[in-house]
């Protein structure tokens, strides 16, 4: 039985998980997550027992040293609680740790456990894959939801996915049949730049969230970061013909797809957001703000961790397969 005698009574809960591993893709998701823990300054008040669910052949423990004692920390997942103050209270309880190795439904039951106990009203799970974006443009992100009612509620998608899927997909499904509204959201890598990190990937992720959830969220350098890790890219693309036709290519396609999104609608729910996020009004703890871009010039600057080529992209005609939940 799970007791939460130190945590205390939660306004508006909502739990925001991500995992490192298969559905992680640039790590864009479990950073968003860890960039929420540190910039609130989250308090952890649990940690799942590692014995339960990893295999530490795959995910080892590491040994480091505290004041001259050496000591280990293990593969987990934990939890932290952030209170959230200002004209609209909401607090959020951060879910970062690593895919499972093994018993995923105890796992998942577990998770569902202290969102029970904590009261939560929704559960967002973070995502990345790999897909055919061009990192020149905003990042894709996408919301869907097993419940076809908070489809319609929260304009969201309601997947129809079919095939393997990490524990993303399983959580989410876990939380359909417990009765627990869920929605996760995906961000798209370019998979020809698909090394973490991807600050550009992990804001994209954020701004999302922010919409989704209404709540201005603490987003710091990140806009910085993005505009390094676009610019680090561009040089890198830059140095090889092929990569850079090949960029060239999916920005067009892209681009055509697009077309007849850019309704007037869009352009005012853009609008909207990017007010918002400029309201001086807003409460200083609320960090800086940028919305994901119209362009790509919104994410220039060169990256000090991008020093490496990427790796040669497979042609235009070649299905990376990797399109999973």
């Amino acid at each position: 039985m799970i007791e939460l005698e130190g945590v205390p009574e939660l306004v508006d809960p909502v739990m925001v998980a991500a995992f490192e591993g298969w559905n992680d893709a640039g790590d864009a998701a479990s950073t968003a997550v860890a960039h929420l823990d540190k910039e609130w300054k989250g308090e952890v008040f649990a940690a799942l027992d590692a014995e339960d669910y990893y295999d530490f052949q795959v995910n080892r423990p590491t040994v480091f040293l505290e004041d001259g004692v050496r000591k280990i920390t293990w593969p987990t997942t934990r939890l932290s609680v952030v209170r959230v103050g200002g004209d609209k209270p909401r607090d959020l309880v951060l879910v970062r740790g690593i895919e499972p190795s093994m018993r995923w439904r105890s796992f998942c039951n577990e998770l569902l456990g202290f969102a029970h106990e904590l009261g939560v009203e929704l559960v967002v799970i973070l995502g990345a894959l790999l897909g055919d974006t061009p990192h020149t443009r905003p990042v894709p992100v996408s919301g869907v939801t097993s419940d076809p009612d908070l489809a319609t509620r929260m304009e969201l998608e309601e997947t129809k996915y079919e095939g393997p899927t990490g524990i993303v997909g399983i959580l989410q499904e876990a939380c359909t049949h417990a009765g627990v509204p869920a929605v996760s959201l995906w961000a798209a890598v370019p998979h020809y730049v698909s090394q973490p990190p991807n600050p550009k990937a992990t804001l994209a992720l954020l701004n999302r969230l922010e919409d989704l959830i209404d709540l201005r969220l603490p987003l710091g350098e990140l806009a910085e970061d993005a505009r390094a890790w676009q610019l680090g890219v561009d040089q890198l693309a830059a140095e090889d013909s092929e990569v850079a036709e090949y960029v060239q290519t999916l920005e067009e396609a892209r681009d055509t797809a697009e077309l007849p999104e850019a309704s007037g609608e869009a352009i005012a729910r853009e609008f909207e957001r990017y007010l918002r996020r400029r309201d001086p009004g807003a409460p200083p703890g609320a960090g800086g703000h940028a919305t994901d871009g119209g362009d790509g010039s919104s994410y220039l600057r060169d990256n000090p961790g991008g020093k490496s080529r990427p790796p040669k992209p497979p042609r235009p005609d070649t299905d990376d397969g990797d399109g999973d939940e």
